[in-house]
């Protein structure tokens, strides 16, 4: 014998009823499952942060070409640093600036260095 009613109209009243529910269902399965991801998502950029290497103190920006040479002397992550460019140390930084290398007017590295 069965626990259910025996006409169709209270049988579908039923269907639809539990539909209603597996879908509130589904849709909170969905949220819960997308601030998951978001979570992980924050973790591992978190942890690419980590792993990323600490801008250098200097960075001097290299021309066009060939032979690329010295043009500008930055203090390391200038925002305004061209893409050629490469580490420095505080001497080369000083040794550029005293050999002509302009100065990054938005960093300021030779008041950074103590160089008038």
């Amino acid at each position: 014998m069965s626990d259910l009613p025996p006409d169709l109209l209270r049988l579908r009243t039923l269907r639809t009823w539990h539909a209603m529910w597996v879908e509130r269902i589904d849709e909170a399965i969905a949220t819960v499952e997308q601030r998951e991801k978001e979570r992980q998502q924050g973790k591992e950029r978190q942890q690419g942060k980590e792993r990323r290497p600490t801008a250098p103190d200097w960075i001097v920006e290299l021309s066009i070409g060939v032979g690329a040479r010295p043009i500008e002397v930055h203090v390391g992550g200038c925002y305004a640093a061209g893409k050629r460019r490469r580490a420095i140390t505080r001497e080369q930084a000083l040794a550029a600036l005293a050999d002509g290398i302009r100065a990054c007017i938005h960093c300021r590295p030779d008041t950074e260095l103590g160089v008038l």
